[in-house]
């Protein structure tokens, strides 16, 4: 039987009528789980037993790639699964066990696995024409298609979120002349530009300000203190790395104000959040930037990346000017990725189809903050959308969290992300509801007050 999704407004203190964003605080934070090492060790014993083949493939992997893998966010402990088939929102591991894909690929999964029209599309495009060191069609009906949709002027492309992110600092530090980056704690634009603790040894040497996420008053006054040399403010309309926290509307508008105050670019890195409602979440917060940066799902499961913005901005790389910006990428406008982008913004995810899956999203969260309701355990839930979190008060707890999700057969992030795919059922989403109401219950069995 479907789900009944509710509307529901997610509060600090509960459930109310209605529809908002929010998030839902357990009342219980007091409860605690006895033995939480003990428990972990146990259940990270029979995800092994459970796993022999991804076992094997993750040794033999060790042999020729550092660590077993070359995507570090998908390392956890004691080894990561070795999938070998999806289907439409289910996945297939080495040792034969059924998923349901809650995770989405971090957003980039929108339309889950084997989508015909996507393929078709890459098929035909590539019989016609493969890798060619010219230009193609679909590279501008791609762009016609992102600058319609998003509201941008120009738009280049590239092959990564992180480049797109790149490149939108490189484009506003040759536009101010200056050389200071505002970014926020909890950041992530990239594997060379990450800020879960304020900033990493092996970041990209710009020369970072970090201020706190959701303080308009705070950032503000680092604005005003490094205006002189200050050439943009990079912030994701959601922390997404930082647990789907979602800005508040009037930091974000009132922050890419105090940026132009200051003569500095805003930039909205809308990465994973454009997904949401029909322009993005920065359009949905009454927010505009100056640029934006893109990826994921709009390659379709192809690697893709594009920032865009204003003419004007964008001009510098205009190569009919003199002294323009070179943006070079053999893969830039590589033909499966541009192929594939026109469908999707063409016909699958069109702006009506996104602003329907963000409701969605906003209903499915609902539905878990009140299993989370029903259980006297300090876990609550974050997002927005079609993109949210769950949070376990501990690392422990966060990771039996995972690993009680993973044993029913549902596939989340080990930090607790959820982005839920267009082929999820209702079904699907009812099972993955019961799966967590049943992990739950059996921690709180672990739990010294039961």
């Amino acid at each position: 039987m479907a789900t009944r999704y509710r509307a529901a407004r997610l509060t600090r203190t509960g459930i109310e009528d209605g529809t908002d964003r929010g998030v839902w605080e357990n009342r219980h934070v007091s409860t605690v789980l006895a033995s939480a090492t003990e428990l972990v060790g146990e259940k990270r014993r029979e995800f092994a037993a459970r796993n022999p083949q991804s076992a094997r493939l993750h040794d033999e992997a060790r042999l020729v790639l550092p660590g077993g893998h070359t995507r570090t966010i998908l390392n956890h402990e004691p080894f990561p699964l070795t999938f070998v088939r999806g289907e439409g929102a289910v996945l297939f591991d080495a040792d034969g066990h059924e998923y349901v894909d809650l995770l989405g690929d971090y957003t980039a999964g929108l339309f889950g696995h084997g989508e015909r029209r996507v393929l078709d599309a890459v098929d035909s495009a590539m019989r016609e024409i493969a890798s060619v060191g010219g230009i193609h069609p679909y590279e501008r009906r791609l762009a016609e298609l992102m600058c319609a949709r998003f509201g941008l002027d120009r738009v280049r492309f590239t092959n990564s979120g992180t480049e797109a992110n790149l490149f939108a600092i490189t484009t506003a530090r040759m536009h101010t002349g200056r050389s200071k980056v505002l970014v926020f704690q909890g950041g992530y634009h990239g594997g060379v530009l990450f800020f879960a603790t304020g900033g990493a040894p092996w970041n990209a040497p710009y020369p970072f300000v970090v201020a706190s996420y959701n303080d308009l008053a705070g950032a503000t006054e680092l604005i005003d203190e490094h205006a002189d040399d200050l050439a943009a403010v990079l912030v994701e309309p959601m922390l997404g790395s930082g647990g789907c926290i979602s800005a508040d509307a009037a930091f974000l508008r009132g922050l890419f104000a105090a940026a132009r105050e200051a003569g500095a670019v805003a930039i909205a890195d809308e990465v994973m959040t454009s997904r949401h409602g029909r322009a993005g979440l920065a359009a949905l917060l009454g927010a505009e930037p100056d640029l934006r940066t893109y990826g994921k799902y709009i390659g379709g499961g192809f690697s893709f990346g594009a920032f865009g913005g204003s003419a004007e901005l964008m001009g510098q790389f205009d190569t009919s000017r003199p002294g323009a910006i070179p943006h070079a990428g053999t893969f830039n406008n590589n033909v499966a990725t541009m192929a594939a982008g026109c469908i999707v913004l063409g016909e699958l995810y069109t702006a009506d189809v996104a602003e329907a899956h963000t409701a969605r999203g906003e209903r499915f969260r609902a539905d878990v903050a009140g299993v989370l309701a029903r259980h006297a355990l300090p876990v609550t839930v974050t997002g927005y959308g079609s993109m949210l979190a769950l949070h376990g008060d501990t690392p422990e707890l966060q990771e039996l969290l995972f690993l009680g999700l993973y044993l029913r057969g549902v596939y989340t992030a080990p930090r607790g992300m959820v982005n839920l795919s267009l082929p999820l059922t209702d079904e699907q989403l009812q099972a993955s509801l019961a799966a967590l109401e049943d992990t739950l219950a059996e921690l709180a069995q672990s739990s010294p007050s039961q």
